[in-house]
């Protein structure tokens, strides 16, 4: 199955969406964070406390943070959770190498690292983490089928996959509201801040297409997932998913 998310590409038709997407993070790693927590008016973090919370009844100990970007839900990750360790990866390392810098900072090079991986071939054993999660990433897979198959391979049984995604509020006035936010405010901000102008065009183009709330749980049950539910969050601007492997 093909999902509409999955056709929406940064800059054309003439390569593969890893490939663009990876292009277009090394492009504005350098404004990332400020883009990021200017965009969602700091929102971001709350959301991220919320779903990492979620998984602190399993008290994971190896954590994989996949399209880790800077690393924000990685330190948060440790700030909530306590884990042994957490691996970052992604596939730009122009985004990861800030993330460096910033576990440098705050003193957590021992317990969170980064690795360049593509998270539709993971170069890591089957049921080797406890947890694994995804903020605002998977709209971007190349391959969500596939993409989801290889998080559930590497899980240990009974492991546990949160995914925060940004979505698109259905009810009156936060649907027109976000329609203004989504198709003016972000581009003309990130055109601002940031030098990559298309980048900020894609971004609200890919969560408009992409999957949410029920028709997500559904593809997550359709991929080998058990006990798949969701919950929103900030009026439906952003949906948690939590999954588990059968144990």
């Amino acid at each position: 199955m093909t999902y509409d998310a999955e056709k929406i590409v940064p800059y054309s038709d003439s390569e593969k969406k890893g490939v663009q997407v990876e292009r277009m993070f090394d492009s504005i790693a350098e404004h990332y964070d400020t883009l990021n927590h200017t965009l969602s008016m700091g929102i971001d973090k709350g959301w991220r406390k919320k779903g990492l919370s979620i998984l602190k009844k399993q008290n994971p100990k190896t954590i994989l943070d996949i399209a880790t970007g800077t690393g924000d839900l990685a330190i948060q990750a440790y700030d909530i959770l306590k884990p042994e360790s957490v691996l970052g990866i992604d596939i730009s390392e122009g985004m990861m190498e800030v993330g460096r810098k910033k576990v440098a900072k705050v003193g957590l090079t021992s317990i969170i690292s980064f690795e360049k991986q593509d998270c539709m071939a993971l170069d890591l054993a089957d049921n080797s983490f406890d947890a694994a999660m995804v903020a605002f990433g998977v709209r971007n897979f190349e391959n969500l089928d596939k993409g989801l198959q290889e998080i559930l391979r590497i899980l240990k049984p009974g492991g546990e996959l949160m995914i925060l995604e940004l979505s698109t509020p259905n009810h009156f006035p936060m649907k027109q509201g976000y329609w203004l936010y989504s198709k003016l405010f972000i581009p003309t901000i990130g055109r601002l801040i940031s030098k990559d102008k298309t980048a900020y065009t894609y971004l609200p183009k890919s969560i408009e297409a992409f999957i949410q709330g029920k028709d997500m749980v559904n593809t997550l049950l359709k991929n080998g997932f058990k006990s798949a539910y969701y919950k929103s969050y900030t009026f439906g601007i952003c949906s948690m998913y939590l999954a588990k492997k059968q144990g």
